[in-house]
């Protein structure tokens, strides 16, 4: 498989696994986290068929497109090792659904980053909540879901919270 047909598979299975847990968290309230905003393209997916949602950016550094940039008061700029913490105690457990890519090209780098902040994101969802992940995550009480139609195995995960 090529790096290209990997992308479009990532990509593909980003959208489907998104647009399935923003039906299947419609009726929970709560905020909505974006892990990594990068160039703003699943934000500005979540901004729109989420138009009404509290959507708040964990990111480092904004370096998104312009119209895929969030409101300053919706970004936390940070770690997320750090921010995630932080959020913990400002949010609870309330958060309908978390979506994170934030893993970059090195897979082994990518899996020890999972394993460190799975914890600190597994209080933030509230009952019924969702994660979505590029990566792999390691929960104790979240339950892995199967994926989506057009999501490619291995490609997306999605994870309930009891």
């Amino acid at each position: 498989m090529t790096r290209l047909d990997l992308f479009i598979d990532r990509m593909v299975s980003q959208r489907a696994c998104l647009n399935h847990a923003i039906a299947a968290t419609a009726g929970i309230a709560g905020p909505v986290f974006e892990l990594g905003l990068g160039n703003g393209r699943t934000y500005h997916h979540l901004r729109a068929a989420l138009d009404e949602a509290d959507i708040w950016v964990f990111e480092r550094a904004i370096a998104s497109h312009p119209d895929s940039t969030p409101p300053e008061d919706r970004v936390i700029l940070g770690d997320v090792r750090e921010t995630l913490v932080q959020a913990l105690e400002r949010f609870g457990a309330s958060v309908r659904l978390i979506h994170a890519d934030l893993g970059g090209h090195n897979s082994e780098k990518n899996d020890r980053f999972a394993r460190e902040i799975s914890p600190l994101m597994e209080p933030l969802l509230a009952s019924g909540g969702l994660m979505v992940s590029s990566d792999r995550m390691y929960f104790d009480t979240l339950e892995e879901q199967p994926l989506p139609e057009g999501a490619v195995p291995g490609r997306c995960f999605i994870y309930r919270a009891p």
